[in-house]
């Protein structure tokens, strides 16, 4: 008897997918058009979203602590004082370090189901697009198992565009998310956990990645006062935070 090929490639994504933060986990768009479909969450809510942080040197990105757990934050602190010190390129870089939200929803793609359930991130003009599709009453829940509606995804740069830009649009015929019930409750069940999706990084680390993202910035001179000028500044804010708790 041959290899059952199917539950290879199965368990060849599950590999892949096994672990916090795995690429294997995500799914993004390519050019052009593809079909996919939101896969239910057990609490109701499949669309999540998290404030990163970006164009701090070599790090593609990570999880803000004051915006999503409202811990201690230094680099929240420093952005805070970048847009107190009121300059020209002070705000600008303050601007460029602010958390921005990302969405974050559970996804199959056709043609691709072997490779099971993956997560989507997209950003606040799709996120309104799927809202309004979800909330419009001439479709129900697009996301029902048995009875939903699939996601026509088409992505690209148009003409004459800076950034590349996602149309959603809804396929009008019902279908189930797939036609093996079985299959079907495998996905739901498998959604993977979005808190274990991303690192959360401690106010010492974020700490670390400044200091290094400063002294790349700034030439030795600079460093020397402006890297004191604002650790003080940060000290004067912690020990605030302190006396008030």
């Amino acid at each position: 008897m041959g290899l059952n090929m199917k539950k290879m490639r199965e368990k060849y994504a599950a590999l892949k997918n096994r672990g916090g933060g795995s690429k294997g986990n995500f799914w993004r768009p390519q050019d052009g058009e593809q079909t996919i479909r939101i896969v239910p969450t057990a609490d109701g809510d499949p669309f999540k979203d998290f404030w990163f942080h970006y164009n701090l040197g070599k790090e593609p990105g990570f999880l803000s602590p004051k915006k999503n757990f409202g811990e201690e934050d230094p680099l929240n602190d420093f952005i805070r004082m970048l847009y107190k010190g009121g300059s020209e390129d002070e705000i600008k870089m303050a601007k460029s370090l602010n958390a921005r939200q990302r969405f974050f929803a559970p996804v199959i793609v056709r043609g691709e189901e072997d490779q099971g359930v993956r997560i989507w991130g997209f950003g606040k003009q799709a996120y309104e697009k799927i809202l309004n599709l979800v909330l419009n009453p001439d479709y129900g829940d697009i996301t029902d198992v048995s009875d939903g509606h699939d996601l026509v995804v088409k992505y690209g740069k148009p003409p004459g565009a800076q950034f590349p830009q996602t149309d959603i649009t809804p396929r009008p015929r019902k279908t189930p998310l797939v036609a093996d019930s079985a299959r079907a409750k495998e996905m739901v069940d498998g959604v993977p956990d979005f808190s274990d999706l991303f690192t959360r990084k401690t106010p010492t680390e974020v700490q670390a990645i400044l200091d290094e993202f400063l002294l790349s910035e700034q030439d030795a001179e600079e460093v020397s006062s402006e890297t004191t000028k604002y650790s003080n500044k940060a000290t004067d804010v912690d020990k605030a935070f302190g006396e008030l708790l």
